[in-house]
């Protein structure tokens, strides 16, 4: 697959992650297209701390995950640590992604880290991908591949990825807090279903409960005004209001956004 096409791909899952009701799936659904984009054949997110004591490691293809079953603490702490991708971006303000070999040079092959996943993988190079607005904890993807290290073309289809990386890790975010928000599990995806609100209406509705400006929602969702307010628009076709306070309301009695608490 060229990688125009890789990155139309990307784009179009990126855009269908946006339509998932359930936060654990996005992250799972984009992985497969960012390898293709990157010329990987697997790929980790860490949506927590690159640390060898926590963090939780998200696989993609599932035989590459199979695969982490038969690994030891040791083996994990290895893999959550991200050599050595963890210290080359906390030692700098930039996000750019970046090879594993390019940050160590001839330190990469020879490393615990490098032998590891060449035993469990059976891959030779690692290419960081982070959200570009990670600060502490750094966050964001690892990819690997086997035979040549990534070309300067892939690490540029990368750093063009990562922008729809840091959408849907936003969306994620934002539902699973409208989720926390709500109450029992399922009921929300429900309410919002019977209301025909999609999970990006649901998010933007709770955002306009938080009395957010267009130009801030935008902000926080990574889009432009306009998009915001083509999906305000949607809102109040389908709950049947005019403004944002008649919306607010009626999706608090439909039970879409938090109730008011007591004064």
């Amino acid at each position: 697959m060229g990688l125009d096409r890789a990155y139309e791909r990307m784009t179009a899952v990126a855009v269908a992650a946006l339509h998932e009701r359930e936060p654990a799936l996005l992250w799972p659904i984009l992985a497969g297209a960012l390898a293709d984009l990157c010329g990987g054949e697997a790929v980790v997110h860490k949506l927590d701390e690159w640390s060898e004591r926590e963090g939780t490691i998200g696989v993609a293809p599932d035989a590459a995950a199979a695969e982490l079953e038969r690994l030891g603490d040791a083996d994990l702490a290895l893999l959550r640590a991200g050599y050595p991708l963890a210290q080359h971006y906390a030692d700098r303000t930039d996000r750019m992604p970046a090879t594993a070999h390019r940050a160590v040079g001839r330190a990469w092959p020879d490393s615990p880290t490098a032998r590891l996943l060449n035993d469990v993988w059976d891959v030779d190079h690692v290419l960081g991908v982070p959200l570009p607005d990670s600060t502490s904890p750094v966050t964001g993807c690892l990819v690997y591949r086997a035979g040549t290290d990534f070309t300067d073309d892939q690490l540029a289809m990368a750093e063009r990825a990562q922008p729809l990386l840091a959408a849907v890790e936003r969306q994620r975010q934002l539902l699973e807090e409208w989720r926390r928000v709500l109450g029992p599990a399922g009921a929300p995806d429900e309410r919002a279903a019977d209301a025909a609100l999609t999970p990006r209406e649901a998010i933007v509705l709770l955002l306009l409960t938080d009395s957010l400006t267009a130009d801030a929602i935008g902000r926080r969702l990574g889009i432009s005004v306009r998009t915001v307010h083509k999906h305000v628009e949607n809102i109040y076709r389908k709950l049947g209001t005019r403004d944002r306070l008649g919306t607010v309301l009626r999706a608090q009695r439909l039970g879409l956004v938090p109730a008011p608490g007591p004064p």
